[in-house]
């Protein structure tokens, strides 16, 4: 099976962490995932559950069990992961924290995420960083234009409107379709884009 790497950080947005995970730990891949200590928070405060950093109970998380999730401390520096020679398929952070992503754009490697985001761009295999912040100051943007010139694909949190959302789920799955979109994973999360509805909106 090909393995991703998700990254898990402190910015607002875990639920699409969540999502994500749900739907990756149904298919056929291996999902390597590291979560900060900032993010443990979020979670508990966002999605109201409390993970233990050292050993999480991923039923509590995703809502059912999970064998091919490998869990990594944040802190640990010489997971397999951090390796170059470990083939991955991609990297997801999602979300990204602003603090996370100027990091990597610096070339800092100061916790596993950041050193896996840093090999990932370094093998030219495929980054995904989902920041979610607003407004952004030119710092936040000069980090992004440099991590978009180094080949990683910047996908904010930015969910649209045009396939009719009606809960804040059908919202969530946007931004992840956008996720599986890049990394050509295939999905029915949004419905697939037909002009003629635009057309037949425009006609009213």
């Amino acid at each position: 099976m090909e393995s991703i790497i998700v990254g898990v950080t402190g910015a607002s947005g875990a639920v699409y962490a969540q999502r994500l995970l749900r739907f990756l730990c149904k298919r056929e891949y291996n999902i390597h995932l590291a979560i900060s200590d900032a993010a443990f928070l979020v979670i508990r405060h966002e999605l109201f559950v409390d993970l233990d950093r050292h050993q999480p109970n991923f039923r509590d998380f995703l809502g059912f069990s999970a064998d091919n999730i490998t869990y990594y401390q944040n802190s640990d520096i010489g997971a397999t992961i951090a390796s170059s020679r470990y083939p991955i398929k991609a990297m997801v952070i999602v979300p990204c924290s602003t603090n996370t992503l100027c990091s990597i754009a610096s070339g800092i490697s100061n916790n596993l995420i950041q050193r896996a985001a840093g090999i990932t761009i370094k093998e030219r295999r495929d980054l995904v960083v989902v920041p979610r912040e607003t407004p952004l100051s030119s710092i936040h943007l000069e980090a992004m234009q440099r991590l978009s010139s180094a080949g990683a694909c910047i996908l904010p949190a930015m969910p649209g409107f045009y396939h009719r959302p009606q809960a804040i789920e059908d919202q969530v799955d946007f931004v992840v379709a956008k996720i599986l979109d890049v990394l050509r994973i295939p999905h029915t999360l949004v419905p697939e884009w037909h002009s003629a509805e635009l057309l037949g909106i425009e006609n009213k």
